[in-house]
């Protein structure tokens, strides 16, 4: 069953519950008017009504599978899933609850083709009819999108994605990249809206924005862009990367790792707008800013000028309000400082009054310091010595010395030479003159040397005798 076929079922029961209700509606306390004559339609209160319906659909429709594109789709903070599923000319409010969701294999995302599994129920306050999820499957581009989450996680596990490598959008940029097609309306939105807020050069890279080889295109857009120092342009401040809604398939440029990696890559700012607000492709991870419309990209992209001069008028007029309210302030403040002010002339009459007091007073103390310092250099000059009799006194201690030494230098002679007498005798007792004069000799050979034994003579060896008077005598030996 199609989701064009559950919404036309539901609507036909829809109608003839509203055919049951045409009854108005009574106030609490009025009394309940009595059936028309002939009418045998009972009455019921608008829950009644409501849970009528809500068991008719869940009898049903107490099992169905539905096929169709995922929209709206929402997480809530409690788990719970909440969106719709629609086709070309239906839309149904689809429920999947946190349970379900956790066993589910896939993540539903926003252009999902799938297969649902669930029953029909209502929520009654809100008189919507909706489909509660037991089992969610891919379907038609189901594989498509299994390669394409399985390429974003391979890309993500690379850090391709990651915000620690986004690169902040310049404010104010001198000149904006556009890669797109020259012939879509793209660039004449983006191109109306930067002239509404704030006019600024751009640059288009013409691309082919689907088909094959338009993943190659932009990828050397962005690369050409960032290349573009030193070939005459001016190399952009900020690069959009943009195309309008489409399928899967159409958007599948903007899903190849190339691009992807070329939009990492690049050291220019680059906001993707791949899309509508509900499509999301690969190079929205990798970009720096991600808007939902080629239109919101020009808007991310600058400011608005009248904005901008408006601020700056504010900050102006702020700024001269400021400057007044300091300048009054200041001068107030002058004023009441110069009140506590006196009179130059007083100033200086009290002054010069305060001289004289100090001078005086300065008169006084230097003639009682120059009398002080008089009779202490009197009394120091008394207590001085006379240099003449310090030279006498050096003079007697001279001479007292010079004696001392004279008797000193004497009596050293005499000892000397008394000690040098008594060495003198003890030396010629001690000579071997004085021996040789008791008649002792000395025998020495040919050599000089002193004989002392027989043994040291050899035979025929000349030897010869010294005696007493230095008289020597020469003998030879024979043994």
């Amino acid at each position: 069953m199609t989701s064009e076929d559950l919404f036309t079922v539901a609507k036909a029961y829809e109608n003839k519950a509203r055919q049951k209700d045409a009854a108005p509606k009574q106030p609490k306390d009025a009394q309940t008017p009595k059936a028309k004559v002939g009418s045998n339609v009972p009455e019921m209160s608008v829950s009644d009504l409501a849970s009528s319906l809500k068991r008719t659909l869940e009898d049903n429709f107490s099992h169905i599978r539905v096929r169709g594109e995922l929209s709206g789709i929402k997480i809530a903070a409690s788990g719970h899933l909440y969106g719709d599923i629609k086709d070309v000319d239906a839309n149904v409010n689809i429920i999947c609850w946190k349970g379900t969701m956790n066993k589910s294999p896939i993540r539903p995302e926003d252009g999902m083709d799938v297969i649902i599994t669930g029953r029909v129920s209502s929520y009654p306050k809100s008189s919507r009819y909706q489909i509660i999820i037991e089992k969610m499957e891919l379907a038609g581009e189901g594989a498509l999108l299994k390669l394409l989450e399985d390429r974003r996680k391979k890309l993500n596990a690379e850090g391709l994605f990651d915000e620690a490598n986004k690169k902040p959008l310049p404010y104010l940029p001198q000149v904006i990249g556009v890669i797109t097609s020259p012939t879509g309306a793209v660039i004449r939105d983006i191109m109306h809206r930067l002239r509404e807020r704030f006019p600024r050069h751009v640059l288009l890279w013409p691309v082919n924005v689907q088909g094959t080889g338009a993943d190659a295109q932009i990828t050397n857009a962005i690369e050409g862009f960032n290349k573009l120092d030193g070939t005459g342009l001016p190399r952009p401040d900020l690069i959009i990367v943009a195309r309008g809604g489409g399928s899967l398939e159409d958007l599948m440029p903007f899903n190849e790792e190339n691009v992807v990696r070329a939009t990492a890559a690049s050291t220019i700012p680059i906001i993707s707008a791949v899309g509508h607000e509900t499509d999301t492709t690969l190079i929205d991870y990798a970009s720096d800013k991600r808007s939902p419309t080629p239109t919101g990209a020009a808007e991310i992209a600058v400011p608005v000028r009248a904005d901008l001069i408006g601020y700056i008028q504010n900050c102006q007029s702020r700024l001269a309000t400021a400057s007044l309210r300091m300048i009054s302030d200041h001068k107030n403040k002058l004023n009441a400082q110069a009140g506590k002010l006196s009179h130059p002339r007083q100033i200086l009459e009290n002054k010069a009054q305060t001289i004289d007091l100090l001078s005086e007073k300065l008169n006084s103390v230097i003639s009682l310091k120059i009398q002080q310092d008089k009779t202490r250099l009197t009394n120091s000059a008394n207590k001085l010595i006379s240099p003449q009799s310090i030279l006498n006194q050096h003079k007697q201690g001279l001479e007292y010395l010079n004696q001392r030494l004279e008797r000193s230098v004497q009596q050293n002679v005499k000892d000397h030479k008394t000690a040098l007498e008594s060495q003198l005798r003890m030396l010629k007792s001690l000579s071997h003159e004085s021996v040789l004069s008791r008649g002792f000799a000395l025998i020495y050979d040919d050599n000089g040397n002193l004989v002392r034994q027989s043994e040291d003579v050899n035979d025929q060896e000349a030897l010869t005798i010294e005696f007493g008077n230095q008289d020597k005598l020469g003998v030879r030996v024979q043994k």
